[in-house]
């Protein structure tokens, strides 16, 4: 039987430690939010019973989970991402109607979210997400014998992931803080999203399977459903918990955060968060193409209805002819736009009320077609000065969806002015020619203080998962500017470091053992080497 058919029917049940387990909460379900249809089966909502049997599970597998090795671990990822692929038509036929999503972003999706369950596998083969430090004993020393001190990371324990909703795969229950929590050594406890219940209940399927498959302690791996204003302040408060990963609200985030930081224990929460992603379209690059690159950013700020995290909410740019010519070729790419359907009905109301605030403040260029169809995203974009855009507080807070924003400059002092004052952000891009650069410079200099990743004749929609991509920012793009939620920096959030002076050979972990048993890089009297 393949792990396809295993899936089977969906339950409308939790699964906790292995065990499907139903819900005695507020039942809630998913509504297809192309057709308004409500999708069965129904998903009770679990108690703070049910969090507390996971994150006891959750304890009870961190020894014997952190004590696999490298390999045994790599297998587990591996295994989980070989279900996904297997599964694929399965999680694209429910994910699609759960979000509106087409097929062919979901696919990508399926493939986005066993690739970074394989970079990880990788990531513990290669072995160098130990830290291991040998500073070796140094005996005749003057004044004083140098102690052999040894360092390397362990996990930190259970961790608390939150499903997002814009990705119902890669920033949901097996997606990158899943994989990366796991990876380290970490037992998950996933609180899926109430708008896709199903794939979460599939996908929670596939990883237990994958669990039964590789013999992993059964409590490695719960999944469960309920509000966040609830169960979610109880799972991040529950004393098992040590970490959290979570993509979303700033206003959700922040709430976790202070949750977490009120603890007895106060624990690090990796929240993804708010971002605007300003663009700049510096004067050179406006005069060799402005039509073209007014047309490209309205393809950037479009995709996927504007529901992602990295979409360009903000153009900061000198005023002048060319920037006009910009502006006309967005107003009639915008003008030109067909409505899509948004994630949910929340999102869509959401959106809508919106860009009716920005209209108070903003002058309107253009929008999208009109439709009467539901839970539809009509593109918009508004204009406005710098002054007005200093002075209003609703101009720089963030819209969800298609929607975005010009800022008019009067020289590229102010348009670095403009920067300075803003939040912190995922995305920085900057349009630019040779004739640029000086100007460039300078306004690098500027954003590096602001952005988490800064990219130069691109588009910040799409974010590679690799070894250098940073995926974070200072607040409120993230609760932590110093890590990244995507790519494989990502399993440094769940580990901690740890000395080892003077501890017998017998007793030490193989990563500093001497020989270097397991053939990792590591650093011996401050140089890095396999010896």
């Amino acid at each position: 039987m393949t792990t396809a058919e295993r899936t089977g029917t969906l339950t409308g049940q939790m699964i906790i430690a292995g065990e499907h387990v139903t819900g005695t909460g507020t039942a809630i379900h998913a509504v297809n939010p192309a057709t308004g249809e409500r999708l069965q089966p129904a998903y009770a909502h679990g108690t703070a019973a049910d969090v507390e049997r996971a994150t006891a599970a959750a304890r009870e597998a961190f020894g014997p989970y952190r004590a696999t090795s490298s390999a045994q671990r790599a297998q587990f990822l591996d295994t989980i991402a070989d279900n996904l692929d297997a599964a694929r038509d399965q999680l694209v036929q429910r994910a699609t109607a759960e979000t509106g999503l087409p097929a062919a972003r979901i696919t990508g999706e399926v493939g986005r979210t066993s690739g970074q369950l394989r970079l990880f596998a990788e990531v513990l083969r290669e072995g160098s997400w130990n830290g291991a430090r040998i500073d070796p004993a140094v005996g005749d020393r003057s004044p004083l014998p140098r102690p052999d001190i040894r360092q390397r990371r362990i996990p930190l324990g259970p961790v608390a992931v939150f499903g997002a909703s814009n990705f119902p795969l890669a920033f949901s229950v097996a997606g990158g803080d899943t994989a990366s929590a796991l990876a380290a050594g970490c037992p998950v406890v996933v609180m899926a999203h109430d708008a896709h219940p199903g794939t979460s209940e599939l996908v929670g399927r596939l990883i237990t399977d994958a669990i039964a498959a590789t013999g992993v302690a059964a409590g490695t791996f719960s999944l469960l459903f309920g509000a966040g204003s609830e169960l979610g302040i109880a799972l991040v408060t529950d004393p098992q918990i040590k970490a959290v990963g979570f993509t979303g609200s700033r206003s959700g985030g922040t709430a976790l955060v202070r949750a977490a930081a009120a603890r007895p224990e106060p624990i690090p929460v990796y929240a993804e968060m708010s971002s605007i992603n300003p663009v700049y379209p510096l004067p050179g690059a406006l005069r060799a193409d402005a039509a073209g690159l007014g047309r490209a950013f309205i393809g950037s700020l479009t995709l996927g209805s504007g529901q992602f995290c990295t979409n360009p909410g903000l153009v900061i740019a000198e005023d002048g002819a060319d920037l006009e010519k910009f502006i006309d070729a967005a107003a009639q790419a915008v003008a030109a736009s067909t409505p899509t359907t948004m994630l949910t009905p929340n999102i869509a109301r959401s959106f809508a009320q919106g860009v009716d605030e920005f209209a108070s403040s903003a002058t309107v260029l253009a929008r999208g077609e009109d439709t009467d169809e539901p839970n539809r995203c009509r593109a918009a974009l508004f204009v406005t000065d710098a002054e007005s855009f200093l002075g209003s507080p609703t101009l720089q807070q963030e819209i969800f969806g298609a929607s975005s924003l010009v800022v008019k400059c009067a020289d590229a002092e102010q348009v670095r002015d403009v920067t300075a004052a803003l939040e912190g952000q995922l995305t920085a891009t900057v349009h630019a020619e040779e004739s640029d650069h000086e100007a460039a410079a300078k306004l690098l200099a500027e954003l590096e203080l602001k952005a988490g990743r800064i990219l130069f004749n691109g588009w910040p929609t799409g974010v590679e998962v690799g070894h250098a991509m940073v995926h974070g920012g200072p607040y409120p793009a993230t609760s932590d500017s110093r890590t990244t939620s995507v790519g494989s920096l990502a399993i440094e959030r769940f580990l901690r470091p740890v000395a080892y002076q003077d501890v017998p050979t017998t007793l030490l972990p193989a990563a500093i053992a001497d020989g270097n048993p397991e053939q990792i890089w590591r650093r011996i009297d401050g140089r890095l080497t396999r010896d």
